[in-house]
């Protein structure tokens, strides 16, 4: 779609000047009288070629602030379109505001929000359009915006928790990496040039780190080929259905860090799941969203299996009880909500608990690896200078 640049006067008599992405130069001018301006000027505008960045795009805290920031125009009275193009205006992420300007555009075609909306899915989720289209049904769109924003701020805490847990140990094996390779290239070549003049019989902790050293000072490219291959390997294999299966029911079964994710796609699917409902979303349309917003490919296999046991006239509960990822109090308040009625008020109890569930593991998690990266750094650092000192203490002794 052409992108045009526009100059206009508004009732003020003040000169606004923009740009919006539209068919033709007809259909900017129809746009602007729409939204009560007069049209000075319009000409095309010559794209410039963006070359990517990382973190570009559009973030979840950009989409909550536009959500919270539609729902209190939507609540104070203000047309559909006139808050889009307040929003396109004011919006400071410019993928956020030029993909709001189309929206502008396909709602003022006589689409519905809903359906323009669905048309960017990098900004707006499967979630957040079906949410969006129950509440242009009932009526109820700015209590829908508001709870969506609400939902999206939950989620992106919980998501950035478990992010959290993984930069320590991160960190700190980075460390350990550059400090070994530090040694080796650096240190121990001093080492081994002594102990060769001294002509000394080494032992053998000595000799495999001076192996170690030569191999990577004469084979570096090949084993960072090595490393660059497995994980390209790893990678190709997690697109894969199978592969991604199995490696993420490995993550679950990790030790401590699968407690977390367990305790994170437990808040993740009862959070959403319970929105959906309350939003008006029926529970098979909810289960099949959930299942694709899972993050996790056991979770999504267990929810799909449950949305065919509804569509067979069964329960929830069942199929998740038989995948073993939900713990049994889980399964157990979704059976009593579903028997009660009040299925998506016990989602948002679940969800509430694991949120605190969640900083718990986080910081289990987290004062576990501490001393452990100490310990490991310490061992690998340690070992390799003990064992480059090892025939030093070997020649005092024979002066001795």
């Amino acid at each position: 779609m052409p992108l045009f640049e526009y100059t206009a006067r508004n009732l003020k008599g003040d000169l606004v000047k923009d740009q919006v992405d539209l068919p033709t130069k007809d259909d900017v001018v129809a746009h602007l009288r729409k939204n009560r301006l007069v049209v000075v000027q319009v000409r095309q505008a010559a794209r410039a070629v963006s070359i990517p960045r990382l973190g570009g795009g559009v973030k979840t805290r950009d989409v909550v602030i536009f959500t919270r920031q539609f729902a209190t125009m939507i609540n104070a009275g203000l047309p559909l379109v006139q808050a889009l193009d307040i929003l396109a205006q004011q919006t400071e992420n410019k993928t956020l505001a030029g993909v709001t300007r189309q929206v502008v555009y396909d709602v003022e075609s006589g689409q519905t929000l809903a359906d323009a909306l669905r048309k960017h899915p990098k900004a707006f989720s499967d979630l957040y359009v079906n949410m969006v289209a129950a509440g242009e049904a009932g009526g109820i769109l700015d209590t829908i915006l508001q709870r969506l924003a609400q939902f999206l701020e939950k989620n992106d805490a919980i998501v950035r928790k478990v992010k959290g847990a993984m930069v320590y140990p991160a960190v700190i094996m980075s460390v350990a990496a550059i400090a070994v390779t530090v040694l080796l290239i650096f240190v121990i070549p001093t080492f081994q040039n002594m102990f060769a003049s001294a002509g000394i019989e080494l032992p053998l902790p000595t000799r495999i780190v001076i192996g170690l050293s030569s191999a990577l000072k004469s084979y570096w490219w090949l084993m960072i080929a090595a490393i660059a291959l497995i994980v390209f390997s790893i990678a190709r294999y997690y697109k894969t259905a199978a592969g991604r299966l199995q490696i993420d029911a490995f993550m679950l079964r990790v030790p401590v860090l699968g407690d977390v994710l367990r305790k994170s796609a437990v808040s993740r699917f009862t959070r959403t799941l319970g929105t959906l409902i309350s939003s008006g979303v029926s529970i098979l349309d909810g289960l099949e969203i959930t299942a694709r917003t899972a993050g996790n490919m056991v979770i999504h296999n267990a929810v799909m299996e449950s949305r065919q046991s509804i569509a067979s006239g069964d329960t929830i509960a069942a199929p998740l009880q038989r995948s073993k990822v939900f713990p049994p109090m889980v399964i157990s308040m979704i059976a009593v909500g579903e028997q009660t009625g009040g299925l998506d008020e016990m989602l948002s109890k679940i969800a509430d608990f694991y949120d605190e569930e969640v900083d718990a593991a986080v910081g289990t998690l987290l004062s576990l690896m501490e001393p452990i990266m100490i310990v490991v750094l310490g061992v690998i650092v340690g070992g390799m200078v003990v064992a480059m000192y090892l025939p030093i203490f070997d020649m005092v002794n024979a002066v001795q």
